[in-house]
């Protein structure tokens, strides 16, 4: 049993510090792929590595269609867009979609919780992390990773959309990512939607005034994100585009 399965209750809660930096209680094993003293060894992480490909492709492979949604760990339940996130969730819910989440807390509870209201399934992708962080109450389906870009795989394989609400770095690591996928052809037609215009206004004016203009990026590759604040708008524009891509 690894330490996502023990639940302690002295787990780190990021809400609770949301302006502090996460603690380092541990060594995890994207670390220790990483540093150059591994070289020589890492012919066998091969194998630990395909085994957490076949196990989320087969805990995955069930879920039916389904959005994945990303924000903050840090947000905490009063805040505004926590709510935003649960009633977002719900009404792609009750559209019919599964839910994928990160699995923690902040905006990750609250997608998994608007997928429990909706009685859809709620999945949450849990990644080992240098300290000790409980998964939220509201998951149906838990899978355990070491291994980040195993996870992000899993994020994209089996989602049909993305919704990103605010979030810091790994919110726009999952964001750029997918926009690298679809700018390049690896996918089509995924829709990506930003919730909170306030909150994505100074990037998407830095992407259009400072990217596109100096010609980094293709005008139209601005074109690929829609910016909301509304549920409703959020599914309707998800289901338009997979509408759009039906034969």
């Amino acid at each position: 049993m690894n330490f996502l399965e023990i639940i302690m209750d002295d787990a780190y809660d990021p809400t609770l510090h949301p302006t502090e930096p996460f603690p380092h209680d541990r060594e995890t094993e994207d670390e220790r792929l990483l540093q150059l003293e591994s070289v020589g060894k890492d012919s066998w992480r091969v194998f630990r590595i395909m085994g957490e490909f076949v196990e989320g492709f087969e805990e995955m492979s069930s879920i039916g269609t389904a959005v994945s949604i990303f924000g903050s760990a840090r947000t905490s339940a009063d805040d505004p867009m926590y709510k935003v996130c649960v009633e977002t969730a719900r009404t792609l819910g009750e559209a019919g979609f599964s839910i994928i989440t990160g699995g923690g807390p902040g905006m990750m509870e609250a997608a998994n919780k608007g997928a429990r209201l909706a009685g859809v399934p709620s999945v949450g992708c849990n990644i080992e992390l240098p300290f000790e962080q409980k998964s939220n109450d509201y998951i149906d389906v838990s899978i355990d990773f070491r291994y980040f870009f195993v996870r992000k795989m899993m994020f994209m394989k089996y989602a049909s959309a993305f919704v990103i609400f605010p979030g810091g770095y790994g919110t726009m690591d999952e964001l750029f990512e997918a926009l690298t996928l679809i700018q390049t052809n690896k996918v089509r037609d995924f829709p990506i939607v930003m919730v909170g215009s306030k909150y994505w206004k100074g990037l998407l004016d830095w992407i259009k005034d400072t990217m596109a203009l100096e010609g980094k990026i293709a005008a139209s590759d601005i074109d690929m994100m829609c910016v909301t604040d509304d549920p409703a708008v959020v599914r309707d524009h998800i289901l338009g585009r997979l509408k759009g891509m039906s034969p």
